[in-house]
């Protein structure tokens, strides 16, 4: 093979997807002069041939492997492997882009009963030597061995038990020489295998590990989640041990350039002396806040500080340091990107542009439009009444409640159905991804503001609190204790991420505001953007909500929401039950006033901007009981000898219900189907529009009026709904003695409709796409039976690679959409078009909303910041 292991001086950060993010890290921080000890990265194209051949790759690199291992034997003067001066190495994975998911680190790799003696020799430091071998047996059992970590933890726990000790660092030395005996019993009773000894086999099996990782169950969950391809694989970073856990002038930590959770400028991060880099990360001790290192070490305090500010200017952004001291020196070992919440990448964003350091530009392009969610997430309600369980440490913003569950999988099955539940563990893993996808929020007893739950709950937008040091987790029996009160599996409790609280009950919690901070980058968005961004608003409230966040209009008002409400629905079972014309008209004489009195809180509301509302598109029977209630009451009545009066009437609903249920309600008698069976309806409603209209122009508030109908295939639907709307248009006009501006349009949603775009534009002032329904009919698939029964499986078995009702279908549902565009305006060049499905406020949908020429997206009111920036983001890339 050509040169695929890179030392660490041959390296930039421009060989990222070849080195990873982690190897190019690395190269760049040694090239520009930091303390990085020295090292050399397997490249991800590696990792690409050893998928598709399997171990003999390893054959094929075998020799530069070892040729950069004597550079580094060279530049240390130790020999790999030797009794008498060992050199130790770290091997970790490294991808191009951040995974939690990938494997842990492997550190103090090179050790065996020979080398360790040779180590103490080098350090004159028995009881180091001997606790970074116990340290290296475990990892290596658990990361390339496949042991299950537990059994190492409760043997640990078994030894400071006899000597009645709580943390590692006070085990004498001889208790570490028999734990790491005990350690490789464990090996050998879980694998059969004895530990290796051979040092060479054991950097083999290191990297093969690091190489197969990278299909794991936690790697593959946390690329299906955020969508990284299959093939971008992972790089290998061998490195030269340095020692945080020599005695109190050594140490190790996490450090960032900037506060994560609230963007502050400022050097923020925790340490831990005598300890090393998994000790920080893991929660297995609480570390000390980063300031105090300034009183402990003053002299590294000052270096890192010195060292931050360097990459930070060369990075041009806030960055994630992992650095160790030995014996009083500072060596970097890591520098990133620094994940941090949606409201500390806003302030950073903003700050560095009034710095001087990037542009508007590139602060618009720097924050990921679905981080902006974490921005509008709930909080604790300040007027709520409640007390405080415990505290942690707020580690990421927001509050949620749910079912306390303490299972990572039972949490992923709990959270996939639609339970609402906190994850509570003593720390979390990588092991852990799925079921903290599926969680509210979730509750760490040990960790700090750098552990893993704190990290990937940032990064996810989910509210955590860790550290809450007073709980006491029992997992065997699923329960935790505060003192004297005990919480069991499925006791409702709740988090605020933000103060770090925890408790008992649901506490009322209050919708977000936007900060002045977010407000100027969606300004900075808005003077960018060319694409148009409403709000899908069927009340007052959800119209007011739309109006807070930015909404440009309404591209979307589903008018049978507003007949499902309790003191409405039975006019409207009155309405569709009725036996003759007379009935019907009473009953919608009754809903006219309750619906004019809906469109003109709306219309108030927007005030001039567009308001786009779909007539009546849900099949009659969703209106009325359920068919096998209704068998279940009748039949109970009969066999209970119920009153005669009550039975017929059950029976009469009955009837009605068998006629109007159909085998496929979504694809039959429902949207301008109903209407043109029962034009009275959409009369009542276009009335109930128009006059809605007419009496706030008398208050001087205008209106722009677009009425949607749903379900249209056929250009003759359209043109016969659009003749009854006009008709009635031009009776109130004439009523009123006034003038009605509005335009009529139709719903995209059946690809015959897109097929035909150009017959239905002739009539046609707009379309909107409504893509769940769209997606349906183009791919056959029953949404909620598709992902209820196979969706997943399909995703895990690769045969599609995303949910397509989560974002856009480019190759098939796009496709259909580029021609309904390109048909449509062959006919209407004026047919203004847009978006209301589901997937309006996805950042890649909307990214293909503009590439296709759409005037807008509509979405939820709380996604419009979100598509906002996201067709910012499209048309920058566009300029590009």
């Amino acid at each position: 093979m050509e040169n695929q292991v890179f030392s660490f001086d041959e390296g930039s950060s421009e060989l990222k997807a070849l080195l990873g993010g982690k190897g190019a890290g690395l190269a760049e921080m040694t090239n520009i002069g930091l303390p990085v000890p020295p090292g050399f990265t397997i490249t991800t194209n590696v990792c690409r041939k050893y998928m598709k051949e399997g171990e003999k790759v390893l054959d094929q690199i075998n020799n530069q492997i070892l040729t950069n291992l004597k550079i580094l034997e060279e530049k240390t003067g130790r020999s790999f492997g030797d009794a008498t001066n060992p050199l130790l190495v770290s091997v970790r994975s490294g991808a191009p882009v951040s995974m939690p998911g990938m494997m842990d680190t492997v550190l103090n790799l090179g050790l065996n009963n020979k080398t360790v003696n040779g180590l103490i020799k080098q350090t004159q430091n028995e009881w180091f030597a001997h606790d970074s071998y116990r340290r290296f047996v475990q990892m290596y059992g658990i990361v390339v061995m496949d042991v299950e970590g537990q059994k190492f933890e409760d043997s640990i726990e078994e030894f400071k038990s006899k000597l009645g000790v709580k943390y590692d660092t006070e085990l004498d030395v001889n208790t570490l020489k028999k734990i790491v005996i005990k350690f490789k019993q464990i090996v050998k009773e879980e694998t059969g295998k004895e530990f290796p000894v051979d040092t060479k086999l054991q950097l083999r099996m290191a990297i093969k590990a690091v190489f197969e990782s990278w299909n794991g169950r936690r790697a593959r969950t946390y690329r299906r989640l955020t969508n990284i391809p299959d093939d971008m694989c992972t790089a290998v970073n061998v490195q030269v041990m340095v020692f945080g856990n020599m005695g109190d002038n050594s140490g190790s930590g996490v450090g960032f350039t900037r506060n994560p959770s609230t963007g502050e400028k400022c050097l923020y991060g925790e340490y831990l002396l005598n300890a090393q880099g998994e000790d920080v990360v893991s929660g297995a001790r609480t570390p000390q806040p980063i300031e105090r290192l300034n009183d402990q070490l003053p002299q590294i305090y000052k270096d890192l500080e010195k060292f931050a500010g360097i990459l930070e200017d060369h990075y041009n952004d806030m960055q994630d340091i992992e650095f160790t001291i030995e014996n009083g020196k500072l060596y970097i070992l890591q520098t990133r990107t620094g994940k941090r919440t949606a409201q500390a990448a806003v302030k950073i964003a903003i700050d560095m542009v009034q710095e001087g350091l990037i542009t508007k530009e590139d602060a618009l392009m720097r924050i990921e439009p679905n981080q902006l969610e974490q921005l509008l997430h709930k909080r604790i309600d300040p007027d709520a009444d409640f007390n405080v369980l415990t505290k942690g440490l707020p580690a990421s913003p927001g509050a949620a409640s749910g079912k306390v569950v303490f299972n990572t999988d039972e949490a992923a099955e709990l959270g996939d159905a639609g339970e609402k539940i906190i994850l509570v563990r003593p720390e979390t893993t990588p092991e852990d991804i799925h079921g903290m996808v599926a969680s509210q929020g979730i509750l760490t007893s040990r960790g700090g503001m750098t552990c893993h739950a704190a990290v990937v709950a940032r990064g996810m937008g989910k509210p955590a609190v860790v550290g809450a040091e007073e709980l006491r987790i029992d997992l065997e029996h699923e329960v935790f204790y505060v003192n004297n009160i005990e919480v069991k599996k499925g006791v409702i409790i709740t988090i605020d991420g933000g103060l770090g609280q925890v408790m008992l009950g649901e506490v009322p919690m209050v919708e977000p505001e936007l900060t002045e901070d977010f407000r100027t980058l969606l300004n900075w968005a808005d003077q960018v953007r060319k694409l148009g961004v409403r709000a899908n608003a069927d009340t007052p409230g959800a119209a007011k909500n739309a109006m807070n966040f930015g909404a440009e209009g309404i591209g979307l008002c589903r008018t049978e929401r507003m007949f499902n409400v309790k003191d409405r629905l039975p006019i409207v079972q009155e309405m569709i039950l009725a036996e003759n014309e007379e009935d019907r008209k009473s009953a919608l004489d009754r809903l006219l006033p309750m619906q004019r009195g809906d469109f003109k809180e709306i219309f108030k509301i927007m005030n001039g901007l567009p308001v786009n509302i779909r007539l009546l598109d849900l099949p009659l029977h969703e209106f009325l009981p359920k068919l096998e209630d209704l068998l279940v009451e009748t039949t109970t009545l009969k066999l209970t000898g119920g009153k005669a009066e009550v039975l017929e009437e059950k029976e009469r609903v009955l009837k009605k219900v068998m006629v109007l249920t159909e085998h496929n309600p979504m694809i039959g008698h429902r949207g301008c189907r109903v209407g043109i069976s029962h034009p009275e309806i959409y009369e009542m409603q276009t009335r109930a529009i128009f006059e809605a209209m007419v009496e706030l122009s008398k208050e001087g508030i205008s209106v722009e009026l677009e009425i949607m109908l749903p379900l249209v295939s056929e250009v003759n639907e359209f043109k016969f709904l659009k003749e009854r709307i006009e008709k009635v248009a031009n009776e109130i006009m004439e009523e009123s003695e006034m003038k009605i501006q509005y335009s009529v349009g139709t719903m995209i949603e059946v690809p015959r409709a897109a097929l035909t775009a150009d017959k239905i534009a002739e009539y046609a002032d707009f379309f909107s796409f409504g893509t769940n329904d769209l997606t349906q009919t183009v791919w056959g698939y029953s949404r909620d039976d598709a992902e209820a029964k196979f969706l997943y499986d399909y995703i895990e078995k690769k045969i599609i690679a995303e949910n397509p009702f989560e974002t856009i279908d480019e190759y098939g549902v796009g496709k259909i959409m580029k021609i309904c565009v390109d048909l449509g305006r062959s006919t209407n060049k004026n047919l203004k078009i847009g978006i209301c499905g589901e997937v309006g406020g996805e950042p890649r949908t909307v990214g293909f909303c503009h590439n296709i020429g759409l005037n807008y997206v509509s979405c939820s009111p709380f996604r419009v910041p979100i598509a906002n920036l996201a067709a910012a983001q499209a048309e920058l890339k566009n300029k590009k």
